[in-house]
């Protein structure tokens, strides 16, 4: 099932659901012909569509709003905050294009501060799923929980049979002694990649999708961070405020220290270009990973050896 189908599927069944565009049509082409008066277009106007999808809250309906994740969450972030965060309604934000997924566009539509902007605003759950089979796996609950929500949407496909979401539970792929990635959305198959790779190495590897960043599965993250040499930190968003802060935070948080290694972009935007040359100019392809990972680890790990063993 893709985003729109499932979306629809959604609002045929329960008339409170109100699709909402600011001129961004791109996942909801062929819904507004099937909800008609429930499929409002308010123009490149982000400010206008929160403004209006919380009045519609305040009624009783569940808006569903899309736009470009830039404007989304910084042309509009006063209005998501006041709107939606403050009174607690249920307005379900689908960012469309976050991160590296804006590739050819230059910064001004690059989302890259976007999770650390929405997880700031009390009340505000946040997502990002690895790909469209974990998206649409996801949004039942999402759409159903009365708190506002912002979803790094992802309809891009790979390999991968995700398992059930479960609220706030990270899903993990595998554990491993020597390494551990966490990541998030997109570069979830270039983990995938690097992963197979480390362990081709003879590493012992763990790999884990967070999933939901708001909240976060903070057991997840010290069982990695406790029980791997390294852990790394894998996403396409500023270091600061994104997933590498989330992970200092819950270690600070339970008075334990770990040796992290993060891939993020460090107080810059990335280059623009199609994805695959995004990724490989700005370091973010599955083999460019694991080989920077190996460096690191050689100061580390042996294989097989973990860190508590060294310590022992």
């Amino acid at each position: 099932m893709t985003y729109e189908e499932l979306l629809t599927e959604t609002a045929l069944a329960d008339e409170r659901f109100i699709v909402m565009t600011a001129e961004n049509r791109a996942l909801v082409r062929n819904i507004p012909g099937k909800l008609w008066n429930r499929f409002i277009d308010t123009g490149i106007t982000e400010q206008t569509m929160i403004g209006a999808a919380a009045g519609l809250a305040l009624r009783g309906r569940i808006p569903v709003v899309h736009a470009l994740a830039s404007f989304l969450t910084m042309r509009a972030f006063e209005f998501v905050r006041t709107d939606a965060g403050i009174p607690n309604l249920p307005l379900k934000l689908s960012s469309f294009i976050p991160g590296f997924l804006s590739d050819g566009n230059g910064p001004t539509h690059q989302a890259v501060e976007d999770i650390s902007l929405m997880r700031g605003i009390p009340n505000m759950t946040v997502f990002a799923p690895a790909d469209e089979q974990d998206l649409v796996e996801m949004l039942p609950q999402i759409w159903a929980c009365p708190n506002p929500s912002y979803v790094r949407i992802n309809t891009r496909k790979t390999d991968h049979q995700h398992t059930p979401f479960k609220w706030g539970k990270a899903e993990v792929i595998s554990e491993g002694e020597d390494v551990t990635i966490l990541t998030y959305g997109l570069l979830f198959d270039q983990a995938l990649v690097a992963a197979d790779i480390l362990k081709n190495e003879g590493l012992s590897v763990g790999l884990v999708n967070l999933r939901t960043l708001k909240p976060v599965d903070e057991h997840a993250i010290l069982q990695a961070t406790q029980g791997s040499s390294i852990t790394v930190t894998l996403e396409d968003h500023f270091l600061t405020g994104g997933l590498y802060s989330i992970v200092a935070e819950v270690l600070l948080r339970h008075n334990v220290t770990a040796n992290v290694l993060p891939f993020a972009l460090n107080e810059k935007w990335f280059k623009p270009s199609l994805l695959p040359n995004v990724l490989e100019y700005e370091g973010f392809t599955g083999k460019q990973i694991a080989e920077k990972i190996l460096g690191y680890s050689t100061r580390f790990v042996q294989p097989g050896i973990s860190l508590a063993q060294f310590s022992e």
